[in-house]
């Protein structure tokens, strides 16, 4: 569930703001209401309180913490996502910030240059839509709805001819930059994805879900090729190396895989190297 409270202060009507919260979060049902106002009226209450209470200190380390960095492949710029709602550009050199992309309605959680070039960005949000801006000028070009639930991540391919957002809602799509329509939407996944990557060629799309399990994707049909099984825990990260022949992923169940790729079209595939981070173990089968 998601539940933006950014706008809540002390004079805040809390029954009507819940009531609003629960149009947009199904989730939220009739018998839960009356909880959900309850935390909110307390947070309200602690909002009220002097200025130098612990909780202001919290709220403005972690409520409003940057979501995300992001260089620049040419070191000139910068990007910082924010739980604000906006994404900023900086100036590298001088630290002085030359952008605000405005226009989200929740946390800004994902980000990304279009390296090599990087002359777009593209800002993933939790209220369900990306946007493609300009870095020069900060204006926005598109903004790609579809998702149903929040964008976690989100990628461009090398040739900045698409840029792929994966969801909370199990699915990945791939957007087409220049139109600002949907190509594919990659469905498969049983969970959350939350990590995926284009290979240096941009033909392959491989994406990590909550599932365990890591899908590998045609980008010119969009039908999966492969799911890549073995985790024991979350997917949390997933990359090509950079000529397209091993894939390494990491995982909530504290290991890390590293597989061979090009076996996968000759054979079952195979795990080359499997590392435990407790012991930094490093294993081969």
């Amino acid at each position: 569930i998601s539940i933006d409270l950014l706008d809540l202060n002390p004079h805040t009507d809390v029954i009507a703001l819940v009531e609003e919260i629960q149009k947009e979060e199904p989730l939220i049902t009739a018998s839960c209401k009356e909880h959900v106002i309850c935390l909110v009226q307390r947070l309200q209450e602690k909002l009220g309180e002097q200025e130098d209470h612990k909780f202001y200190l919290f709220k403005v380390r972690n409520i409003f913490k940057m979501t995300l960095e992001i260089l620049r492949v040419s070191v000139e710029m910068f990007i910082t996502g924010s739980y604000d709602r906006t994404c900023k550009v900086w100036d590298t050199a001088s630290g002085e910030e030359l952008h605000t992309l405005e226009g989200h309605k929740n946390v800004v959680y994902a980000i990304a240059f279009n390296n090599p070039y990087g002359d777009k960005i593209a800002t993933g949000s939790f209220d369900k839509t990306c946007k493609l801006w300009s870095t020069e000028t900060g204006k926005c070009y598109h903004t790609f709805r579809g998702h149903t639930a929040e964008i976690v991540c989100l990628s461009f391919n090398l040739q900045s001819t698409l840029v792929a957002t994966g969801s909370m809602d199990t699915t990945a799509k791939l957007w087409d930059i220049e139109k600002g329509e949907v190509v594919f939407t990659l469905r498969g996944h049983s969970a959350e994805i939350v990590a995926l990557s284009f290979n240096t060629t941009g033909d392959r799309i491989i994406t990590g879900s909550f599932d365990c399990t890591v899908g590998v994707w045609d980008v010119v049909t969009g039908r999966m090729l492969h799911i890549l099984i073995g985790h024991r825990g979350e997917i949390s990260s997933a990359q090509f190396n950079w000529d397209c022949s091993l894939i390494v992923t990491g995982s909530m169940d504290k290991t890390c895989m590293v597989r061979n790729l090009t076996l996968y079209f000759f054979s079952h595939g195979t795990c080359v190297t499997s590392i435990t981070c407790d012991f930094w173990q490093v294993s081969r089968s």
